[in-house]
């Protein structure tokens, strides 16, 4: 594909989908829902990792309303359903981990995309808004389901009913995201933070994914057998037998991702 709306970067094991449609703060139209979509899924099976940012000021301002033709009479099941649905799935389907590195403001469904990931790193200044109810609607692109797992029930209702500013600081003191860090460098650190998964155990870090999310839908029986089915195959790859190998030599470990 093309790529109109965002830039790809594959570097190192790093795959870097960057939004750049910065004169609208990386709002997003059909084009690049179907660009991001499709960039984290090629990503996906040559990166070790993909990292989601913007360009210019704004991580992502959500939906760009001024896209539309006729914004107050759009079909939002139908953009939702066939736009939005696969962009989400094909992050949160991503066989390596997402890192979303949030360089600015992310309101509505740009706040939802990056909760979407992995990992969440964002900038001090930056900020997540879930706006929707300041236009009559309710979160969408995932916002209700990420919402309460990630901040909890009471703070998700809040942040829902009142769409107000959460800044970086507050969502990283509320557990909504990985982290809050200076401005400068930012790219620097994200940067450390992927090159860091990027060599590590890349199955390992799936089968973590998995767990973690399971157990929101499991009981602990459930549970501990996903956990030992997991740790199964986790023990029989070349990089656990790696792992083991460096702890005895007394050396980092070197892993393949297999």
């Amino acid at each position: 594909m093309d790529y109109q709306t965002i830039t790809l970067e594959i570097a190192d094991d790093i795959a870097v989908v960057r939004l750049d449609r910065p004169d609208v703060m990386n709002a997003m139209n059909t084009q690049m829902r179907a660009e991001i979509g499709h960039a984290v899924r090629e990503a996906g099976q040559g990166a070790r990792v993909v990292v989601l940012t913007g360009n210019g000021r704004a991580f992502c301002s959500g939906q760009d309303l001024g896209d539309e033709q006729d914004a107050a009479n759009m079909d939002l099941e139908r953009i939702l359903r066939d736009e939005y649905v696969p962009m989400l799935r094909a992050i949160y389907d991503c066989p390596v981990p997402v890192i979303a590195a949030v360089n600015g403001p992310a309101a509505g469904a740009g706040a939802n995309l990056a909760l979407a990931a992995d990992v969440v790193i964002a900038t001090e200044s930056a900020y997540f808004m879930q706006a929707f109810t300041r236009i009559g609607l309710i979160p969408d692109a995932g916002g209700t389901w990420f919402l309460p797992r990630q901040m909890g029930l009471a703070k998700a209702m809040g942040a829902a009913l009142f769409a107000e500013r959460i800044s970086a600081r507050q969502a990283d003191d509320w557990g909504m995201i990985w982290e809050a860090v200076a401005d400068e460098p930012f790219e620097e650190h994200w940067r450390k933070r992927a090159a860091h998964l990027a060599q590590g155990p890349t199955r390992a870090y799936n089968a973590v994914r998995q767990a973690i999310r399971g157990a929101f839908e499991a009981g602990l029986d459930d549970q501990l057998m996903l956990e030992a089915r997991l740790q199964g195959q986790c023990g029989k790859t070349r990089d656990f037998q790696e792992g083991v190998l460096a702890f005895l030599e007394k050396r980092p470990a070197t892993y393949e991702g297999r």
